[in-house]
């Protein structure tokens, strides 16, 4: 009966009770085989060194290392399987080990027929003799390694194949991949053949510079011999042939004083020759300024200005690329897609995965899979360029867990551009990691619009500071707007300006309207001397100074920079929409060019004219996808990151490439800025002064007939349409509301139009 009642209360084990069992089994048992590897280690004993030959025997003089690698093994198991390639690099690394160390045995000892006995007599007799002396080599594991391997490659080959498992573990242990190493060694030669060149170019240059300075040297000194001669020779009456020894005294009467005349001094007079008019013409002379001017001592600013490049540590990045590989297919693949990845590039902000999808899938099904995507890379957003232009591959391009900032000393230093291209700027970094520069004068016009915090006015600053580094003050000029009056007024008062940085929206429409004329007048002097096109004129003025002494100056670019477009274009819309559509249908071959930037990419203040007039566009974050479409014509800039990433739509581009944007400090700005004020004053041109203002002007004025700038417009459209209402003014002359309602009271007082009559049209006074 006592039996019984213990059987009904004996239970069985948990799970948990098991799994705590199990655990201080195994706990037990590595404890044991720790202890005895440390008597092994530290030779405690006969016990000890025992311990440590047989371990010898197995390994051979790699037995430290195997000890140690147990140890490690033992008490971070868990950590060691997590990590992907450790285990398997380890046996590699040691199988190299074992080789090289059985290859030195043999070669030492001469046990070239008689490799397995030679290397276990070496460790038994240290076993017998209870001692650590002979080297062991690589033991039995190393003579079973190593006897197929010294039959196939000799005894020397074992000693590369040994260094080859080694390199393969190592690289099996780091993060690295064989292509990232061979990439590496790509861009460090790469590197060096540029330094190569540049270096074998800057020898050519200094030796053409020693040949011209040495047959400089030589003429002058010709050249003072030859005057030493005729300095030498005595004087001789040009009449007789004498040879006079006095000095020789002319005898030339006194001219009165009241008859005297000072001599009017004639300066040289030098022209380019224009061809000559028909008579008759009624065009005005073009007034073009070809004084020569003294030659400015200007020194470009070096690139030592710039802060230096801070270190970039992107091998976090591998291991992310290495599991979003995975991800991607399994996510594919659990949408019925078959997809393979053929590469990824890491860039400064985001990795672009090149995806190459299975035949008979559709692009569509990858496209729209966009969310599905990010929900499962747990990214902020994803980008899927479908396909890659030029490629048959899919581009999903995610963010990168931390963004790599690239330094404006960096992009410059990568970008190497032509000196001799004054407007060819670096602006950012591709995906692959090449620096990405544009030709402003291909573009020809820029527009630049994002979001606040995007980017964009470091991204105008970088422009601005590209040029600087490459053009003098007489090859660029610059024009910059700037209605928030805190962007670009660091630039003031350096000698590239044309006038002053205009801050007032309303000096800024008539300043815009200066340039057209500088336009008009230069397509005129253009027509006068026979040219198509800036470089052509420049190219006459090179001629002509060859020619003559006296030197002329050739025509500057000029670059335009609005940094907020929206503030003009409430202030005075029509005056700066005309303008900017002029200058972008004629200003190229005039050497002017224009860089807008906007806050607020929306379709009144970007228009359709302005748009279809500056056709090369830099779209960084925006909020939607309708602003997106307003400055690309496509989606896409909703899904940027901010902080200088962009989409980049050149002219001769069908689709937008994505670029991480150089970031210039407000340090670096002011650094180079002060480095050229010290070199020149600010030479302002009175020409392109747009003048004073009043507060009201460019929205009405006071006066009874007709004080606002468009009254002769109204009034002629009045009469025209024999319409009178404040709303078709509004619409057909693109003005504000206000605007029009104080036109129609001008045209009431001047007598165009008679007074309101309740909700009757008004009456057409004038026909």
């Amino acid at each position: 009966m006592g039996n019984k009642n213990t059987s009904k209360t004996r239970r069985r084990p948990s799970k948990a009770e098991l799994e705590r069992k199990e655990a201080i089994q195994r706990m037990l048992i590595s404890l044991g085989i720790a202890l005895l590897l440390i008597f092994a280690a530290f030779k405690l004993g006969a016990a000890g060194i025992t311990l440590y030959n047989l371990i010898r025997l197995l390994v051979g003089s790699l037995a430290y290392l195997a000890i140690f690698g147990i140890l490690l093994y033992l008490f971070f198991f868990k950590w060691i399987r997590k990590q992907e390639g450790l285990l398997s690099g380890f046996f590699t690394i040691f199988a190299g080990l074992l080789l090289i160390f059985e290859a030195y045995l043999v070669w030492k000892y001469g046990l070239d027929k008689s490799v397995l006995k030679g290397t276990m007599a070496q460790v038994v007799t240290d076993l017998t003799g209870f001692r650590t002396t002979s080297f062991a080599g690589g033991g039995l594991i190393g003579v079973a390694l190593y006897i197929p391997t010294a039959f196939l490659f000799s005894n020397i080959g074992t000693y590369f194949i040994g260094s080859i498992l080694i390199l393969a573990g190592a690289l099996l242990i780091s993060p690295w991949s064989v292509y990232d190493i061979a990439e590496f060694f790509s861009r460090g030669f790469a590197k060096w053949r540029e330094g190569h060149e540049r270096r074998k170019e800057e020898r050519f240059v200094k030796q053409e510079e020693k040949a011209r300075q040495k047959a400089e040297e030589e003429a002058r000194l010709e050249q003072e011999e030859a005057e030493k001669a005729l300095l030498d020779l005595p004087p001789v009456d040009m009449e007789t042939g004498e040879i006079l020894t006095e000095d020789v005294v002319l005898d030339v009467p006194p001219i009165p004083e009241e008859e005297w005349v000072e001599p009017e001094i004639i300066l040289p007079q030098t022209e380019l020759e224009f061809p000559e008019e028909e008579e008759g013409s009624d065009d005005e002379d073009v007034q073009v300024d070809f004084s020569a001017k003294e030659a400015l001592e200007y020194k470009l600013p070096s690139l030592q200005l710039f802060a230096p490049d801070k270190p970039k540590d992107q091998s976090k990045e591998k291991k992310i690329v290495r599991e979003n590989i995975k991800i991607l297919e399994e996510t594919f693949a659990s949408f019925g897609i078959k997809v393979t990845v053929e590469r990824a590039e890491i860039g400064p902000s985001v990795t672009k995965y090149e995806v190459k999808p299975a035949v008979g899938v559709r692009v569509n099904r990858i496209a729209n899979l966009a969310d599905d995507l990010a929900l499962a890379l747990a990214a902020k957003d994803v980008r899927i360029e479908a396909p890659i232009p030029g490629k048959s591959l899919v581009g999903i391009e995610v963010p990168n867990s931390e963004i790599a900032t690239v330094s404006f000393r960096e992009l410059w230093e990568q970008s190497q551009t032509k000196a001799e291209n004054l407007l060819e700027i670096p602006l950012g970094k591709a995906v692959n990691g090449t620096a990405r520069a544009f030709d402003l004068s291909k573009m020809p016009h820029l527009l630049v619009a994002g979001s606040t915090g995007s980017g964009k006015s470091v991204a105008v600053n970088g422009i601005i500071a590209s040029i600087l580094m490459k053009a003098r003050p007489d090859q660029v000029k610059f024009m910059m707007v700037d209605p928030k009056m805190v962007e670009l007024s660091v630039y003031n008062d350096i000698p590239h300006l044309l006038i002053p940085v205009v801050t007032n929206p309303r000096k800024a429409s008539k300043a815009l309207q200066k340039v057209v004329d500088e336009m008009e007048n230069r397509y005129e002097l253009f027509a006068k001397v026979g040219v198509r096109n800036i470089a052509g004129f420049n190219a006459k003025v090179e001629e002509f100074n060859a020619q003559s002494e006296y030197k002329q100056v050739p025509l500057p670019l000029i670059v335009v920079i609005v940094d907020e477009l929206a503030d003009l274009m409430m202030v005075a819309s029509k005056e700066v929409e005309d303008a900017i559509i002029r200058l972008g249908q004629k200003a190229r071959a005039a050497g002017i060019h224009m860089i807008l930037a906007t806050q607020r990419p929306s379709v009144d203040v970007i228009s359709g004219l302005i748009k279809a007039n500056v056709p090369s566009r830099v779209a960084f974050a925006v909020s939607s996808g309708t602003d997106s479409r307003t400055i690309l014509d496509e989606n896409g800039a909703e899904k940027l990151l901010g902080r200088g990433d962009m989409l980049f739509k050149p002219i001769d581009e069908n689709h937008p490439v994505r670029l991480q944007g150089s970031f210039i400090s407000d340090d670096d700005v002011e650094r180079i800025v002060n480095f050229i004020k010290a070199q020149a004053d600010a030479d302002y041109d009175e020409s392109f002064d747009p003048g004073e203002v009043s507060e009201n002007e460019g929205e009405f004025s006071d006066g009874d007939s007709g004080g606002d700038p468009l009254f002769e417009e109204a009034k002629a459209l009045v009469i025209e349409t024999q319409k009178a209402s404040a709303s078709m003014i509004q619409r057909r002359l693109s003005v504000g509301f206000n605007r029009a309602t104080r036109l129609m009271e001008e045209l009431e007082m001047s007598g165009v139009i008679g007074p309101a009559e309740g909700t009757k049209p008004r009456k057409v006074l004038q026909q």
